[in-house]
């Protein structure tokens, strides 16, 4: 089917080209409005630096902020789909509720009320194309600039120019229908009419993805008298319903979240609609008490049309909103969260992609998924259960107790838990960079991409001693059997103390911390070779013994180090003001070379850690 819409549609606008030339004017109207809807998204993505996303987070504590937002955000962009696609991503991310999304959701809906009373109160009465000219022409000198914000605004500019120029094409096309062509022998009057022409609001909405653009439409088309004014409103109930299409579309690459407030949207919108179609006599009889009351002429159908928008809108979310926790139950029955697959990744899908904030957000939950992944793997690569870990205030105590092996396939739960994650991770972090995001942006999402190669790295380090580990520590083998288990105690206390790393406050982490124990790890990696060769003096070690220890003791050492890496990267604040702080206090090369001579230790060699451009 999809492949016969492109060339019925382009069939169906030539034909109607033919048969009247008019019709071509009103055509390049709504493709100048939509295209400059583009460029003004455009520009706003350009140079809002993620200020949306930023004041969508605090928007959302509580539900009458969360509807304030979605109606001043919705004014200014003039774009209900865009403010619905932000919200998804957000969702999807995990950044926001679902009832602060629904929340934005109806605020929303009353904001895009405001084109309408644009284009009624000022495009339709106004020479605006005399101001779109030079608003296209400067916007353009703009856009050619090196300065983000600069093109940024040159693109927000002429969008709005191009929305101006597409209003004015649609107005001028419609006039020149009244010499040939009476639309209004068309109208239905009754229910018929409602019925039709509230599926015609709804068919214009999903063919032209902007109900923004549907009101402009039947606005022009009203002002002209080419459409009755009966009609008029059930082409923007349709429009309404319409819209819900975009966000549903957006839903489509995202989580379980995101989808139920797709459906949200749709559900506020199809019972805002019917309750509308339900009462539209008493809804037309207060829009005319409302429009009289402030001074809207008699005649004026294209002002009381916009007051007939607001207040349906309006009435809708009054309807709505005693009922928003049934209908957030309702969501959650209906599409409950799936059974968590720790196989796959949570947070990166299609949705969170065109915003900078959800990009960084959703990465960092993934590489913690990761780490989870991959610390049960290494403790239970180890023979160690990780929860006991976690619970006990004697990690050496529990090592030297477990003794017996753990079911478990390390190479395949790498393959199935860790390798599937980490490869979603790059993939993400290569489209990523990509897009048109901020250098910085995009350096932190490559410094969180190395931050996932680390906690790889010593996975498959804990994967290569499993082997010899299990045969020294299934059962007690005197010397080699002790010399695992402090490699195992090491380990798990590293772990231990990477957890409280995640549970504790930002501002109580310290790279300081991070520079002890990484000399911690150098000193104890000395102090075991030292071991190991009094125990082959002492015959308490054989050679063959010997060699395979220290051939694992790299590894774990390896483990270590890039366990405490990963930790460093991912945990250490990004403020500047802290960052400068800490690197007062951190140790520097030459401190953590005096501090290892002071114990006796020497600075093993380091895996070059990647220097981001």
């Amino acid at each position: 089917m999809k492949r016969y819409t492109l060339p019925v549609a382009i069939t169906a606008l030539l034909l109607a080209f033919w048969f009247s030339p008019d019709a071509q004017e009103i055509a390049a109207g709504v493709a100048i409005f939509l295209f400059g809807m583009l460029m003004l998204e455009d520009g706003f993505k350009l140079f809002g630096g993620g200020a949306l996303e930023r004041l969508l987070e605090r928007a959302t504590r509580s539900t009458p902020r969360a509807i304030s937002f979605g109606i001043l955000s919705t004014s200014l962009l003039q774009s209900s789909s865009l403010v619905s696609i932000v919200t998804i991503s957000f969702l999807s991310a995990g950044l926001i509720s679902l009832v602060g999304g629904v929340g934005i959701i109806f605020g929303a809906n009353i904001g895009t009320t405001t084109g309408a009373w644009l284009v009624a109160g000022l495009g339709l009465k106004v020479d605006i194309a005399a101001y779109a000219m030079p608003m296209i022409a400067i916007s353009i000198v703009l856009v050619f600039q090196k300065a983000k914000l600069l093109r940024g605004i040159g693109y927000a500019l002429g969008g709005l120019g191009f929305l101006f120029l597409g209003i004015h094409y649609m107005k001028e096309g419609f006039d020149a229908f009244q010499d040939q062509i009476d639309l209004t022998r068309f109208a239905l009057s009754g229910l018929l009419g409602l019925v039709i022409y509230s599926l015609i609001g709804t068919t214009a909405t999903v063919v032209m993805q902007s109900s923004h653009a549907t009101m402009v439409l039947i606005l022009t088309a009203l002002a002209a008298r080419q459409i009755s004014y009966e009609n008029a409103l059930a082409l923007a109930i349709g429009a309404n319903i319409g819209t819900t299409v975009t966000a549903i579309i957006g839903s489509l690459g995202a989580n379980f979240q995101g989808k139920r407030l797709a459906l949200a949207h749709l559900i506020f919108n199809m019972t805002t609609a019917m309750v509308a179609l339900a009462f539209i006599a008493p809804l037309r009889d207060m829009v005319d008490k409302i429009s009289d009351l402030v001074g809207i002429g008699v005649a004026d159908y294209a002002l009381r049309l916009a007051v007939f928008h607001t207040v349906f809108n309006v009435l809708g979310v009054a309807l709505m909103l005693p009922f928003l926790t049934r209908l957030i139950a309702f969501l959650e029955r209906r599409m409950p969260e799936p059974i968590p697959d720790v196989s796959r990744p949570r947070y990166l899908n299609e949705a969170i992609d065109e915003f900078p904030q959800t990009l960084e957000s959703a990465l960092r939950k993934e590489v913690f998924h990761l780490y989870e992944n991959a610390a049960e793997l290494i403790l239970h690569g180890l023979n160690l259960h990780r929860d006991a870990v976690f619970a006990t205030s004697d990690v050496a105590a529990l090592v030297r107790s477990s003794r017996r092996p753990l079911e478990l396939d390390l190479n395949e739960a790498y393959e199935r838990r860790v390798k599937t994650l980490y490869s979603g991770i790059v993939e993400f972090a290569s489209r990523a960079g990509d897009a048109r995001v901020d250098p910085d942006i995009a350096q932190r999402i490559y410094a969180l991409r190395d931050v996932a190669s680390n906690i790889v790295q010593a996975v498959k380090s804990v994967k290569h001693l499993r082997r010899n580990m299990l045969r020294y520590t299934v059962r007690p083998q005197g010397a080699p059997t002790e010399l695992y288990d402090d490699l195992r105690t090491q380990i798990a206390r590293i772990a231990v103390e990477i957890r409280k790393l995640s549970l504790a406050d930002p501002q109580d982490r310290s790279t300081l911390w991070f520079d002890l124990e990484r000399a911690r790890i150098e000193e104890d990696a000395r102090s075991t070779a030292q071991r190991v060769d009094a125990l082959i003096r002492k015959r308490e070690l054989s050679a063959v013994a010997a060699t395979s220890f220290m051939n694992d003791a790299a590894y774990a050492y390896g483990a270590m180090r890039e366990l405490i890496e990963a930790a460093r990267r991912y945990y250490v604040e990004r403020d500047s003001s802290v960052a400068e702080v800490e690197q007062i206090l951190s140790l520097d090369e030459e401190e953590l070379k005096e501090a290892m001579t002071s114990t006796g230790a020497t600075p093993a060699p380091k895996d070059p850690v990647t220097r981001l451009s």
